[in-house]
Formats: structure tokens, sequence, C-alpha cells
């Protein structure tokens, strides 16, 4: 799940090393219904403080996974918390009313969570710190080496967080909305407006670049921001850039399917899960097959599965001898090396969930397109299928024949995961591509919350739709622009009241040759840098890293007018010894108003030896 500048042992789960893949005779529905129950239970299992695996965790506060070692997933993610928040939000407007103490123990954490400063920034004066991945089980900062900034997170958290709100309203607690929880979405969506533009980590927080799954959220957020807005009678910083957002979202298709990272230079084909996630993220009922937001029943997200399938098809052995047209293990990307790189829990399921989600459209608008771009797609699953319209018909319809074909090859995909799955009904993250046996970090949240979403998407338990026909059309010519965020903390959420004094924006760029598990830390006199105490120095990046320009980097907030002392530190791999600068460095901040600066050094003294664990 995680990328880590630090080297990965690739172990399967101790406890499941020998554990036997779940070779059982229910079939599908059986399987769904037994499993969505383990599922819901294994999410809440893992949100504090009652959670029954999480003990130590903040109240409100979702855990990764109960792991704390090979890999440590004892952490919460903004993004992987939304996205399960979301499910849990949907489930309790489906009805299930017991959840909605989990959904207000949410809302105060995020509200405290976005005023904790952190590596990526602070949410005072410019939101930056709302871009950091992940914090520690108290909601404490997380100060090590990681992919940051990520602009999904506060795109799913406003997208959580207004769906919960829409349903307040729709039952008269509209003050409630205002009041508490629209100073939480009012700082994500004005993040999302300012930075949408700006490269971040994707969403596996290994490539820096431009992520679809990032833009396709971030757009949704916009948009249902601009509506829940203008029901409350509150003003939203941002959300007149959902145009631009939706203009750049276009540029992921290649003309055969979407490059799901760009603007990066990761060397890969960009074929990749994180395509399909999207579209099952933003799927809405209402939708329109050619809406350009790549709803699961557009032609290009259709032949784009077949691609990633196919790819998929190709990569695992345990996919040897599946014909087409059936389901089969789904992983990230096929050149993937973390932890051996295996299928994934939640990627086979969300394959599944995106095939029911399609179908959920075609019948909802009592009609098929298919075109020369989807034929592909169609073809394997019902061979009689030419280039034209199909309209809804009694049960020997061709309408009707593809919708039980595409339902029966969704149903394929459960069956894999069913058929990788613990007696017990234990979802990993990963499973081996030889073996099928569980790898990586036990009982993942998103894994259950996956499989819960999948599972009410085969029962027609669908999320409120989000207006995409409302959603203003993107210009004719995309333009880079962006609009300045507003930032408070969410007082009446339970946020602290924080204030800053007047900063300056600095940019701390250091040439440093490094070796693969090596990082790069700044340590200084100042609260911001860590007051020369080594667990709080803050951590560059190596998204700009090049063999031509060794490049570490971080952008940071400090005091105007501050007089600064700091050095860079290595972090060894293998718990070897920090290694340090030999000379101390010395910066004058510039005065209250004064635009950002970029401080320009280059590494003196010792260089790190790589470790032999």
């Amino acid at each position: 799940m995680r990328f880590s500048p630090s080297v990965v042992g690739i172990l399967s789960i101790a406890s499941q090393a020998l554990a036997v893949p779940n070779i059982q005779a229910r079939d599908v529905s059986s399987f769904i219904a037994t499993q969505k129950d383990i599922a819901l239970k294994g999410v809440l299992d893992n949100i504090g403080a009652n959670g029954s695996e999480v003990t130590g965790a903040g109240q409100g506060i979702i855990i990764a996974s109960p792991s704390k070692s090979e890999p440590d997933y004892f952490f919460t993610w903004t993004r992987d918390s939304a996205l399960t928040m979301k499910m849990i939000i949907d489930d309790f407007i489906a009805g299930n009313q017991g959840l909605e103490t989990t959904i207000n123990d949410y809302i105060k954490s995020q509200a405290i969570l976005q005023t904790v400063t952190n590596p990526s920034g602070s949410l005072l004066p410019a939101g930056a710190g709302l871009g950091e991945p992940k914090f520690l089980a108290d909601g404490s900062r997380f100060t090590g080496a990681w992919g940051r900034p990520q602009r999904d997170g506060p795109a799913l958290r406003a997208i959580a967080l207004i769906t919960y709100c829409n349903w307040l309203i729709q039952n008269g607690q509209s003050q409630r909305a205002r009041s508490i929880i629209w100073p939480i979405i009012s700082n994500d969506l004005s993040y999302v407006g300012q930075y949408w533009n700006s490269t971040g980590f994707d969403l596996w927080e290994e490539v820096q670049g431009s992520s679809f799954f990032t833009v396709q959220n971030q757009h949704r957020s916009l948009v249902e921001g601009t509506k829940l807005a203008r029901d409350l009678r509150v003003t939203c910083t941002g959300c007149d850039q959902a145009p631009q957002v939706l203009c750049f979202l276009q540029t992921f298709w290649n003309g055969k399917y979407i490059v799901s990272n760009i603007n990066d230079n990761a060397g890969r084909t960009g074929i990749d899960g994180n395509s399909i996630l999207g579209p099952i993220s933003v799927f809405d009922i209402n939708a329109y097959c050619d809406s350009l937001t790549f709803q699961p029943c557009n032609s290009k997200s259709l032949a784009n599965f077949k691609v990633l399938i196919d790819t998929m098809r190709a990569t695992y052995s345990i996919n040897k001898g599946i014909p087409v047209g059936q389901g089969v293990a789904v992983g990230r990307y096929s050149e993937d090396t973390y932890y051996g790189g295996n299928p994934w829990y939640l990627i086979t399921t969300a394959a599944a969930e995106f095939l029911y989600d399609a179908v959920a459209q075609w019948r909802a608008r009592h009609v098929l397109y298919v075109d020369e771009t989807s034929l592909a797609f169609f073809k394997e699953l019902y061979p009689d299928v030419v280039v034209r319209q199909y309209n809804s018909g009694n049960y020997n319809s061709p309408f009707e024949k593809m919708m039980r074909a595409v339902l029966a090859y969704a149903d394929s995909f459960v069956a894999v995961a069913q058929k990788y799955t613990l007696e017990d009904g234990a979802l990993a993250e990963q499973y081996n591509r030889d073996t099928g046996v569980p790898l990586s970090a036990r009982d993942l949240t998103w894994s259950y919350a996956a499989f819960v979403t999948m599972a009410n998407a085969r029962n027609g338990q669908y999320p409120p739709t989000w207006n995409t026909r409302q959603a203003a059309a993107p210009p004719a010519t995309c333009a880079s622009t962006s609009t300045p965020g507003v930032y408070a903390p969410a007082t009446a959420a339970g946020a602290p009241n924080i204030t800053t004094t007047c900063q300056v924006n600095v940019v701390f760029n250091v040439n440093a040759t490094t070796y693969f598990g090596e990082n790069i830390y700044i340590i200084g006199n100042t609260t911001d840098i860590g007051e020369w105490v080594i667990n709080s120095a803050f951590p560059l990046t190596a998204g700009g890293y090049t063999a031509e320009r060794p490049l570490w980097s971080v952008s940071a907030f400090l005091a105007a007018g501050e007089n600064i002392n700091y050095k860079y530190i290595r972090q060894q791999n293998c718990d070897q010894p920090y290694v340090y600068e030999s000379q101390n460095r010395t910066l004058t901040m510039p005065a209250c108003g004064s635009p950002a600066i970029t401080v320009e050094d280059a590494w003196v003294g010792p260089v790190g030896t790589p470790g032999t664990c």
C-alpha cells in the first residue's frame, strides 16, 4: 500500500503465511452476503478509540491496519480514511443509523487534524498542511520521510462530509451543517482550488506528478461544494476552478487508455488500477455515459478497463489459463515491485464494482451506446455486438443479454476475490501473485471498505447523486489557474483556535547524491524545523531527483524576519547513525509580506554508506 524510501522486506503476514485460501463452494451471492457483515465489522474494529484492533488510536481516527511491523500501517491516512468514511456515511444514509456516532467522532477528529502542523506545512496561512498524507494513530504529526504532499485527501474528505451535510439539510439540520461541518469542508475545498494544478504524489504514494484519481475527485469535490455552498448560503472559495479541473481531466486519455499518472518521470505505461478506482469514486447513478467525468459506463472508461484487465491477465501467474471474458486477479500496475508486485483485494473487488455501476447506469438510462471506442470491451462478452444504439427491451433483447453478460463478468471478479479470501473473511492488502496467499498488512481497512461498496453496488444500493448533469462545462482551452484559499480552524467542530504570526514561504533545495533507502532532513533552531531535536527534523522529498541534479526539496512557511540556523542531515538505512553536514548554515527571513524565496544549497561534508540489512 505504501512506498517508503527505506528498504521494504518481502515477507507475507506471519499469522497467515501458512493459511489456505478460501476454496469454498458458496455461490457469489452467499459469499457477498456473509462477507459484507465481516467487512463492515473489520472497518469498525479499526477506528479509535473503541475499535478492538487499534488500542491507542484517537477518537474517530481511522487506522489503515492493525499491522505494526513488516509493514507498519498503524497510522491514519487522510485519503484512506475519507474513502472509508464515505462508505460509512452512505451506509448510514441507507438506513444503518448505528453509524452516526462514528461519523460524528470522525468529524471532530478531522477538524483537529486540519490544524496539526506537519512536514507538508500548516493550516495557516496557506493551507499547505492539508496535503499531508498521514499522521500518527493519536493524531499527532508524522515526521518520517514520505511521498508528500498528496492532494487527493482534502478532496475526498470534502466529498464524504458534503454527502453527510446533504443528508442533514434534507432532515432539517441545516444549521449543524453550516456551523459545524462546513468550516472543515471549506478548508479542504480552498486547498483543492488553490493547489489542483500543482503536482503531488499519486494514489500509491510513489510517483510525483498529476494523478487521474486525484483530479477526478478534485473536480467532484468542487462541483458538490458549489451546490452545498448555495444551499447553505455560504461562500465556497476555490469552487470556481471546477471547469478548469474538468478540462485538465481530459488530458489523461491517450486515445487507447487512461494514463493514470502524467507530468512525471516514472517511466511506466500508466496502465494502473488508479484508473478504475477513480470512476467508481465519482460514480453518479444519474450521470450520462458521455459525461466528461469518466463515469464507469463511459466508452473511454470501458476501453481502459479492457486494457487494464488484459495487462493484469498477463502479469500474474495465478491468472494463467483464465479465458478472456472471465475475471482475474487485479493489482496496481504491471511494473509493481512492492512486496514482489501482487494483486490487491480492493482493486479486484473494485473491478467488479466498476461493472456493477456501469450496468446500473445503462439501466437507469434505458439505453446503451456501443461505439468504436468501447466495441472491443463488449465483443469479449457478447460476440454479436456491433456499433449502434441498444434500447432496453424484454429478457431476450440484445440489451438485456448484454446486461447479463456484464453482470456475470462482474461476479467473476468477486469469485476471484472469494477464492483468495481466508475462511474467516479476513482481508489483507495483497495476495501472492503465484499462490494466492495473503501478503502485506493484515485486516486492511480499505480492503474491507472496498468490499462493502462493491456489495452495495451489486445489491442496487447506490450513493446519492452528485449532480454531474449540472456541472459547468470545461473551457475550450485549459488554463493553469488557481484561487488563493481562505483557511481557518473549524473551532465549532472541536478544532483548537490556532493563530499564526506573519510567515513567508521558503523553499529549501539541496543537491545531495543519495543511495536508495537514504533520506535527507533539515534541522535547525526554530520550532518549525525541529529546534535541533532529531525526531522533530523535517524531511525533504526527492520528487525532482535526477542523475543530473540530485535534488532534495521542502517548502515551509517560516516566521518573517526570523534568524534561522540550520543544517542538513542524512538518515541512513539499516538503523545506521545519522550523518550530519560539516557546517551550520544561516538564513534571515525577509519581512512580512515578502514573496516566496528559494534557498539553493549543496551538501557539504561526509556522505552515507548503504547498509547490508
